[in-house]
């Protein structure tokens, strides 16, 4: 018997990645009961943060490992509070640029991305995280890319994965793309 994220892993074929997965998981739960969605609002922070762990484990997250829970924890609280109702395309250097007038020239802006950018570890990105949501759910008006993110934030602990999610959140927020960029 196959449990609901199985389900859904197994719909989208092993073309999409089980991030896109879980975030498509996050949304159904949260649309199918508010109780589901009021936990997982509260997924992100340390002391309620249990209360989430029975949808995380749902979708076979590996509650023992910080490094892979904090992630999963982290971006469903995001969806959760923005009541999503799919995953979005901006990723988040380019969402915290869209969060101030002038965007990226905007000094507020550039001290919330080098404040990510600054990040050593996978439950500090977290914790930074949290406030940039309610920042571009307040201010940025664009759809988040999650599953992008998470995948992001799972390779985060990884030493030589970290400068190059760190250059891509850079690259997103002035504007950059990594894909087929020229030196000119």
């Amino acid at each position: 018997m196959n449990t609901d994220a199985e389900e859904t892993i197994r719909k989208k074929g092993a073309h999409n990645s089980k991030s896109l997965a879980f975030v498509e998981y996050v949304i159904k739960r949260c649309q199918a009961s508010t109780g589901i969605r009021a936990a997982l609002k509260r997924a992100d922070n340390p002391t309620t943060e249990i209360q989430s762990w029975e949808v995380l484990a749902g979708f076979n997250v590996n509650l023992q490992y910080k490094n892979q829970r904090l992630p999963y924890a982290t971006i469903g609280a995001a969806i959760a509070r923005k009541n999503a109702t799919g995953n979005g395309t901006v990723k988040i250097g380019h969402a915290i640029a869209c969060c101030y007038e002038g965007g990226n020239n905007n000094d507020q802006a550039k001290a919330k991305l080098r404040r990510l950018l600054a990040c050593e570890t996978t439950a500090e990105a977290c914790r930074i995280l949290r406030p940039l949501f309610s920042l571009i759910e307040a201010k940025g008006n664009v759809a988040l890319d999650y599953a992008s993110l998470l995948d992001d934030l799972l390779w985060f602990s990884r030493e030589e994965s970290q400068n190059q999610i760190k250059a891509r959140w850079a690259q997103g927020f002035y504007g950059k793309s990594i894909e087929g960029e020229k030196d000119e």
